[in-house]
C-alpha cells in the first residue's frame, strides 16, 4: 500500500478547557503560545480534568494536519508516524484518526504513557502546555523497519511538525535526505516560537531539506530574533529563510507566513536565477459569530495546503485550500473538521 503523504510528529491527547486569564497568569503562561511543560506546570493536567466543560480531543500538531489532509484526500492517502503509550489514550487517538481514514504507524512504548496537551482557551486565544511523555521517545529506527520504510519509499510528500525537532532531529534528517535524493517534496512547520528560540541548532540542521517552510508571524519573529537578523519585516525574514542552503537545489524553497485574519505571505527563492517571488493571499472572511474555537487553525491551514500539493495544485490554489479548511476548522470545537465531509470549491 502506497500513501502519497507521510507525516511525522508528536501524537498527543488534547485536554481542552475554557479558562480565565488569571489561570494563565497563575502559571506564567502567554496567550497564543505553546510550551513544553516544566515541573511547575504538571499540576495543570490534574486540575483541568476536574474543570467543567473539559473536552478530550485527538491532538498533536502534525497529527491534526495529517487528519485534516486525509479529510480532503481520497482514502489511504496519508500515513502518520509518532510514538504513543500502550494505553486507552492511544486507543482514543487511533479511533479519532480512523474516523477520517488516517492510517497510523505508531511506535508503542510499553511503560510510558501517551503524551497530552492542555489546551487552555481564553476567549479567542489559546495557550498550549504539553507533556510529551511517550511522544518524546520516537526513534529513527522505527522508520527504518522494513514494514515502515516501504511507506517512506512509497511517499511523494513529507510533512514534519516542528515540535518533533525537540524529539528526534535524526528522524527528520532521515526523511529529509530521502526526499532530497529522490526529488520528493519536503514540508516543515515551525509550529511554535520556542522551536527557533530553544531548538535553533536542530532546526538549522533540518532546514536544508525543506522545500516549503510554514509558520505564523510570531514564529517568524522568534526565528529572526534567534538568528539575529536585525529586522522584524516579515518579507525580509522570509527572504532570508528562503535563500538558505538547500540539499535539493533542483527545487526552489518557498516560505509561507500566515498572519491570522491578515493575508498570508509567500516568498519563493529560485537558486538558479537567484530571484525572489513574493505574493500575498487574502484569507477567507468569516463572521466572528461563527468562530467556535481557533485551536488548531494553523494545523488546518497546513492540512489544506499540503493536501493541495498532493493533488497537484499550484501554490496559490494550495494556499487557498489551506485558508478554506482553516475557516471550516475554527467553526468546530478543537482541531477537528465538520461531518458530513465538505468538499473544497474555489
Amino acid at each position: 500500500m502506497s500513501y502519497e503523504l507521510v507525516c511525522l510528529g508528536n501524537p498527543l491527547l488534547d485536554l481542552q478547557v475554557d479558562v480565565e486569564k488569571s489561570y494563565l497568569d497563575k502559571y506564567s503562561l502567554k496567550e497564543n503560545d505553546a510550551i513544553l511543560a516544566e515541573p511547575n506546570h504538571m499540576p495543570i493536567f490534574e486540575e483541568v480534568l476536574g474543570m467543567n466543560g473539559l473536552k478530550i480531543v485527538a491532538g498533536g500538531a502534525a497529527q491534526n494536519t495529517a487528519r485534516g489532509a486525509q479529510y480532503l484526500l481520497p482514502a489511504k492517502s496519508v500515513i502518520y508516524f509518532g510514538s504513543v503509550g500502550k494505553d486507552v489514550y492511544a486507543d482514543k487517538l487511533i479511533e479519532a484518526n480512523k474516523s477520517v481514514g488516517l492510517e497510523t504507524a505508531y511506535m508503542v512504548q510499553d511503560d510510558i504513557a501517551t503524551g497530552k496537551c492542555a489546551a487552555l482557551i481564553n476567549g479567542v486565544n489559546r495557550s498550549l502546555v504539553t507533556d510529551l511523555a511517550a511522544a518524546n521517545h520516537f526513534k529513527p529506527s522505527h522508520l527504518e523497519k522494513p514494514e515502515n520504510w516501504k511507506f517512506v519509499e512509497g511517499g511523494k510528500i513529507f510533512y514534519i511538525g516542528g515540535f518533533h525537532l525537540t524529539v528526534s532531529p535524526a528522524a527528520i534528517e532521515l526523511l529529509g535526505k530521502h526526499a532530497a535524493k529522490e526529488n520528493k517534496t519536503f514540508i516543515m512547520n515551525l509550529s511554535a516560537p520556542f522551536i527557533p528560540e530553544f531548538f535553533k541548532d536542530a532546526l538549522d540542521r533540518c532546514v536544508p531539506y525543506a522545500d516549503y517552510i510554514i509558520c505564523n508571524e510570531s514564529e517568524a519573529a522568534a526565528y529572526a530574533k534567534s538568528h539575529e537578523l536585525g529586522t522584524e519585516d516579515l518579507t525580509k525574514i522570509a527572504e532570508y529563510i528562503a535563500a538558505l542552503p538547500k540539499a535539493n537545489s533542483a527545487k526552489p524553497r518557498t516560505v509561507i507566513f500566515t498572519q491570522g485574519t491578515e493575508s498570508t505571505l509567500s516568498v519563493a527563492y529560485d537558486t538558479s536565477s537567484k530571484k525572489y517571488t513574493t505574493t500575498t493571499y487574502p484569507v477567507h472572511p468569516l463572521e466572528a459569530s461563527k468562530i467556535a474555537d481557533t485551536n488548531g487553525a494553523g494545523d488546518a491551514f497546513a492540512a489544506g495546503f499540503t493536501a493541495g500539493l498532493v493533488e497537484g495544485k499550484d501554490l496559490a490554489k494550495s494556499i487557498d485550500v489551506g485558508h478554506w479548511l482553516a475557516s471550516l476548522s475554527i467553526q468546530e470545537i478543537g482541531p477537528s473538521y465538520p461531518f458530513p465531509k465538505q468538499t473544497y470549491s474555489p
